[in-house]
This record gives C-alpha cells, structure tokens and sequence, in this order.
C-alpha cells in the first residue's frame, strides 16, 4: 500500500525554504488533493492549477510560484499529471520546466497552454525532453513561440520516442517550421497526434500542405492531425486526398476553418469510396455548400462504412444538401455523429433531421440540433455539442463523465490523460 503524500506540508516548507510566499490558489490545490480520498495515489493524480477556474479565487502561478511546485513535485511519483493552462509563465519559468521534465520520471501529461512562453522557453522545454523518456502529452497552445521555438520541437521529434501527442497550436509558427516538423514526422514512429492549427503563413503556394502530404504517405504511427486555419484550398485538399490512398492509420482529420469549396470536397468524397480508415472528419466553417453536401453524402450513403462522425457546420449548406446527409445517415449506420448548425436551414431539412431523431437513428446528444414545433412548424434550435468543445477550457465542477460535447473524445482516445 503507497503512502499519501502530503503536498500541502512539502509545498509549505518549500515556500520557507527558498524564501517564497505561498500562493493561495497553489496552496489550496494541494490541500484538496491531501484530503480527497477519492484519488487513486497509486493509478496516479492530475494536479489541475489552471487560472481558468471560476469557482475558487484564483491567484495566476508566476515563474517563482512554479520554483517551489517543481521543487515539490520532483520526486513526487503519486503526480502523474500536471495542467498550468492559462498562467502567467514566462521562458524563466520554462527553464524550472525544464529541469523538471530533465529530473522528474513519473510526469506523463503536461499542460502549458495560455502561457507567456516565448522562444527562448520553447527551446529549453524542447530540449529537455531530448532527454524525458516519460512524457507523452504535451499542450504548448497559444505560447507564442515562433518560427524558431518551433523549430526546437521538429529537432525534438527526431530524437524524442515517448510523446505521443503533440500540441502547438496558436504558436506562431511559419512555414520553415510546419515543413521541419512534417519531415521529422517522416521517421518518427511514437507520435500519434499532432494540432498544428493557425500558423502564420504568407504564401499562397500551400508548401506546407504539400510537405504534409507527403508525410502522411511515409508516416504510419499518426492518428490524430489538426490543419485549421492554414488557409488551405482545393490543390491542398487534393494533394491530402492522394496521400491519404497510402495512409492506414490516420483516423481523425480535422480540415476546420480552411477555404475549402465542393470542388475541394469532391477529392473527399472520392476517398471516402476508399478509405477504410478515417473516422472522423472535421470540415467546419469551409464553404462546401450543397454540392458539397451532396459528394459527401453519395459516398457516405453508398460505399464510405467507417467514417463515424462529420462536421459541416457553417458550409453555406442549404436544405437540399442538409435533406442528402440526412438521407446518407439512412443508408449508413456507422456514422453515428453529425454536427450541421450554421447553415441555411428550409422546412425540409429541419423535418428531415427531425425525423432521425424521433426514429432514434440520430442520438439527440450525437448532433448539435434539437427540433421544436411552432404554429405546426418544424425548427431546429443549437446545442451546445461538438467534436472539441472543450478544447480550451474543462468545466470547473469536475471532469467530463459523458462525450456528448466531445465526440472525438469518444471515437478516438489519443493520449488524453
């Protein structure tokens, strides 16, 4: 039987011992995890420190406050987990990560996201885990480390053959960076999801599509990949479908907010008639429009049986396209998830998405529509479900018991700790 550790008392001699005053917020973290005899200490626990938290008063964790958390935490292999979103550490406070992630062997999730992480912070954390042979989730989000600080995780790629999810979104990287870490991906065989959503990109050639196409067709460890906001076309699209005809093991591709069109989504619809792999598909807020709709909802209904969630919300998709999906979800039982607000919705359609509710074909909490009836009107109203809905942020009451909101959650569990 393992003992309890006493964080708060290691925490509070910590503070006197490198000449620190306590953080409230820290303080009280540690004193719940003490007397909650609900944790498992030997299955090991998640320490959640986010500053997003609306329920107790939050003091936001400084580069010092981390000094002392690291100091205690160092040998401390009950503590598996480690979330510090949305805080206020700088590339001081990388390097107490640093030498943590150097020292420590019991740490497998860390989140940093929100932070005030630059290059300099990128380079010392992505070092470090040259040498970590524990971690195997790691969120940078938001940290706004560049070009060059993403460089230092595409050297780290290649060495590195613990991390198994990777998130860099929202950092400021370029395309020198995007085709570095494409190409480590080549040969790397323990990552199995990368977000590399919003980078800063000038041209309109989509390189860095191209150099990740041709990753996917080398590359056979990668399940998850997340390509929003690269102001992607209908030649990136195709140059992904044609090495996605190679690619056995990616199953959840997530194209949202791009400038993809239903020209685009014809080469998608394509390889669906063929792959028998991806099962989620994320193409919220392109414009496929009903063409579109219907390219996808003719291969889903007469070949595609693996795909089992779809994403068009916000497509310019009207009744006509929305009544094929509807149909498409008839003929194919598999596809269990579907997610259509923000599109132009006609009498039509909200009877036909009406209808696979009511025949429970479509579970009420697997779209994010509800249909209600006025004056002998069908309408459908927006529910607040997705396929990443808590990608920023958790509910403060505690974890996420259902996947209603989190549908990629459900399919596929990549790393989440």
């Amino acid at each position: 039987m393992s003992v309890r550790p006493d964080l708060h008392q290691h925490y509070v001699r910590a503070c006197q011992n490198l000449g620190q005053p306590e953080n409230p917020f820290v303080a009280h973290v540690l004193q719940e995890a003490d007397k909650n005899d609900k944790i498992s200490w030997t299955k090991g626990i998640t320490l959640k420190i986010a500053a997003n938290n609306h329920l107790v008063p939050v003091q936001r964790v400084t580069d010092d406050d981390l000094q002392v958390l690291a100091s205690v935490l160092l040998n401390t292999v009950s503590v598996t987990g480690l979330d510090l979103r949305y805080n206020v550490l700088t590339d001081a406070g990388a390097k107490h990560v640093a030498a943590f992630l150097k020292e420590n062997s019991s740490l497998r999730y860390l989140n940093l996201m929100f932070n005030n992480i630059g290059r300099n912070g990128a380079e010392l954390i992505a070092r470090a885990l040259h040498r970590n042979e524990t971690l195997v989730c790691l969120r940078m989000t938001g940290n706004k480390i560049g070009n060059k600080g993403g460089m230092f995780f595409a050297s780290m790629l290649q060495i590195n053959s613990t991390l198994e999810k990777l998130d860099l979104g929202d950092c400021d990287m370029g395309t020198r960076c995007l085709i570095a870490i494409a190409t480590a991906l080549t040969q790397n065989k323990s990552l199995k999801a990368i977000n590399l959503n919003r980078p800063l990109l000038y041209s309109q050639e989509e390189e860095t599509t191209v150099h990740v196409a041709l990753m996917l067709k080398k590359n056979s460890s990668l399940v998850e990949l997340h390509l929003c906001k690269h102001e992607m076309k209908n030649f990136g699209v195709e140059r992904l479908c044609e090495a996605l005809y190679e690619n056995s093991s990616l199953r959840y591709l997530d194209l949202g907010c791009n400038k993809i069109s239903c020209d685009g989504v014809k080469f998608l619809g394509e390889l669906l008639k063929r792959n028998q792999t991806l099962e989620i598909l994320d193409l919220t807020a392109n414009r496929i429009e009903d063409d579109g709709a219907l390219y996808l909802s003719e291969a889903l209904a007469l070949y595609n049986r693996t795909l089992q969630a779809l994403s068009v919300v916000s497509n310019s998709i009207s009744g006509k396209g929305l009544v094929a999906l509807s149909d498409a979800m008839k003929a194919n039982t598999e596809l269990s998830y579907i997610y259509i607000w923000g599109n132009k919705y006609d009498e039509a359609s909200c009877m036909a998405f009406s209808e696979l509710i009511q025949t429970g074909r479509l579970k009420p909490n697997c779209t994010d529509v509800e249909p209600y009836e006025v004056d002998g009107h069908i309408h459908l109203a927006e529910l607040s479900h997705g396929l990443r809905k808590h990608y920023y942020w958790t509910p403060s009451c505690g974890e996420v018991t259902n996947k209603d909101a989190n549908a990629s959650l459900a399919i596929v569990v990549v790393s989440e700790y």
